[in-house]
């Protein structure tokens, strides 16, 4: 029997692959397909020092396998997101943060199919 998370609505979740975290917020959960929809806020990649955090609120919603996210602890994205939100919102996603996170949902789907059927 496999364990559904119990999201609730505009709770930060995130969605971790390699050296790179998705934070992103829960928009609606579809219990009956198993799929969460959330709202992007932001990539943090850790594959350098000091970690590049790109803003993505004005990146599309996502609707994703709800199995795939975990609750972010409040300790973990305070800081991170107080950077983030004390910026306005750029009026359009610059292209390499939108680049970015094409190439990372990219990377975890790839993942994921592989998981399902391997």
């Amino acid at each position: 029997m496999e364990i559904t998370p119990n999201f609730q609505l505009g709770q930060i979740v995130s969605l971790e692959h390699d050296d790179s975290k998705l934070y992103a917020e829960v928009i609606q959960v579809v219990i009956s397909r198993q799929l969460c929809w959330v709202r992007p806020l932001l990539l943090l990649v850790k594959s350098s020092e000091p970690p590049i955090i790109n803003d993505l609120r004005e990146a599309s919603d996502l609707l994703w396998p709800i199995t795939l996210f975990r609750p972010a602890l409040d300790t973990e994205v305070i800081d991170i997101l107080s950077h983030v939100l004390a910026k306005e919102p750029k009026p359009e996603l610059d292209s390499p943060a939108k680049q970015l996170l094409h190439q990372f949902i990219h990377k975890v789907w790839q993942a994921y199919k592989k998981g399902c059927t391997g």
